[in-house]
């Protein structure tokens, strides 16, 4: 399985989700759900999750409601962090944000309702009850008072202030690093896989998840408003802390270089079949949006 057939499978299956008949007085806010659903981007949570699913020895299908569930939470996510109260963005993925569209209160309804359709489609889904428990558990733990919405509080708690390396790493690993960890865990979870396996899939996570904020953080400097699909340029213009300011250009590389090899190796603990995990890995490490 390429990346590719990932994506357009993800794709397949994420295009079935909130079609309400126009009658209904509430498909305007599915529609603005699936406006930024099916906005495009990378799919990589979703296919984190398909993949460590197969090298635990799942079966991809049974698991695709939980790669999706992570890509609605996700999506989420980016509707909030675009709104007026937080980065005020008014461009995500080359198109105008859901505010724009929709307005703000259909934004922010849109978001609430795709973070409880999110923990909805996994209970729903068709996986052993167990390993369905354990999938909303885990993305629950991600999200939370000590997952992303914590990491966005500290980014907003600590804005206006030269910040640490570890403090920045405090934010970062929750905001961005903690759901990359949680997909690649349901991954697992959803094939009933060994305790080993998870915790050698919540490190790779990790690892790939601080990899990829570095790279983002170098690409706001170094890339274009039309490769990236966002405004660029925005983290220096509101003296945002980021890796950038604290390592420069050449120490945001090198460390990538050093977490993506990092990643890699970990995958070796409790894993044979590696080979797309490391190719996603090292592609991540050079994207240019």
């Amino acid at each position: 399985m390429t990346t590719e057939d990932y994506k357009k499978k993800i794709e397949t299956a994420l295009e079935a989700y909130f079609k309400l008949p126009e009658g209904l007085p509430q498909a305007g806010l599915a529609e603005a759900m699936r406006y930024s659903l099916l906005a495009g981007g990378k799919r990589i949570r979703p296919m984190l999750v398909l993949e460590f699913c197969r090298i635990s020895g799942g079966d991809i299908e049974a698991a695709m409601p939980v790669a999706c569930a992570v890509e609605m939470l996700h999506t989420y996510s980016l509707i909030h962090d675009d709104l007026p109260c937080m980065d005020n963005d008014e461009l995500r993925r080359g198109k105008p944000t859901n505010h724009i569209v929709y307005g703000e209160c259909t934004a922010t309804l849109a978001g609430d309702a795709l973070q409880a359709e999110a923990f909805g489609t996994i209970l729903r889904c068709a996986l052993p009850p167990e390993r369905k428990a354990a999938c909303a558990e885990i993305l629950a733990g991600a999200v939370g008072l000590d997952g992303m919405c914590a990491g966005q509080y500290l980014d907003m708690l600590w804005e206006g202030r030269s910040l640490t390396e570890q403090e920045l790493t405090e934010i970062n690993s929750r905001k961005t690093g903690a759901l990359l960890a949680a997909a690649c865990q349901m991954g697992v979870a959803a094939a009933g896989g060994s305790r080993q396996m998870l915790d050698c899939a919540g490190h790779f996570g990790a690892a790939l998840g601080m990899a990829f904020q570095i790279r983002d953080d170098m690409l706001d400097v170094m890339s274009t408003a039309e490769e990236l699909g966002k405004p660029i340029g925005s983290d220096k213009d509101e003296n945002k802390n980021t890796y950038m300011v604290l390592m420069g250009l050449e120490g945001c590389r090198k460390t990538v270089e050093q977490l993506t090899d990092f990643s890699k190796k970990l995958l070796n603990e409790a894993f044979t079949d590696t080979a797309f995990l490391c190719a996603l890995a090292d592609a991540l490490s050079v994207r240019e949006n």
